[in-house]
């Protein structure tokens, strides 16, 4: 089974992948945790140039498409090779990322990089994608908290993750027919262990285990 998660910066994905990663682990299953971009040294590499403050002025197409370079690396090489090995692969963001930071809040056009997206995976679509809903002013206010540095995606101004949470949402509404009920909307402005017992009881039911 591949199973995703996406959210805005700060929605806790991270933490509800390792969560699950070790629920699932528990019950028995050979689980691998990923993260995009990165899971392989090519890819990795491709995060670095992505994430540094100093790689200021990319363009917009050429953020997506190494996003995409990345994705088709991780696919091929690590992905794939896991699902035919019966192993349980969660990622930390796919494909959807792209849609949503690029396609909409970038103005590439959803069904554009979509299509894109459909080469960059081989056609891999993920069994289940959660997404934890936060609001922005939300995950401004846990960046702020946290005290972290910002990379240069968290650098963004709030009206652009505005546009990042409304392509989102608009996946989880309008997108149906890749694969009918696979984005499962989580509210994360819960508690940590009321969202972990929510991720929980929807992969049991996916997967029809106790």
């Amino acid at each position: 089974m591949f199973i995703t998660f996406e959210g805005i910066d700060s929605s806790g994905k991270s933490t509800q992948c390792q969560l699950l990663g070790q629920y699932l682990t528990d019950k028995g299953f050979d689980v691998l945790l990923l993260r995009e971009p990165g899971g392989t040294k090519i890819s990795e590499k491709i995060r670095d140039l992505l994430l540094d403050v100093n790689s200021g002025g990319m363009l917009p197409l050429a953020e997506f498409l190494l996003y995409s370079a990345a994705r088709a690396q991780l696919v091929n090489e690590v992905i794939r090779p896991a699902l035919t090995e019966g192993k349980i692969v969660i990622c930390d963001r796919f494909d959807d990322s792209s849609t949503a930071y690029q396609g909409h809040a970038r103005g590439l056009g959803m069904d554009n990089v979509k299509s894109i997206n459909k080469i960059a995976t081989g056609g891999l679509i993920p069994d289940l994608t959660i997404f934890i809903d936060i609001t922005v002013e939300e995950s401004l206010k846990r960046l702020k908290v946290a005290g972290k540095m910002t990379d240069r995606m968290e650098s963004e101004d709030a009206r652009f993750f505005e546009a990042v949470r409304e392509g989102y949402l608009q996946l989880a509404t309008d997108d149906k027919s890749d694969s009918p009920n696979r984005f499962k909307v989580i509210n994360g402005l819960d508690d940590i262990s009321t969202i972990e017992r929510r991720i929980q009881q929807i992969v049991r039911d996916e997967m029809v285990i106790d």
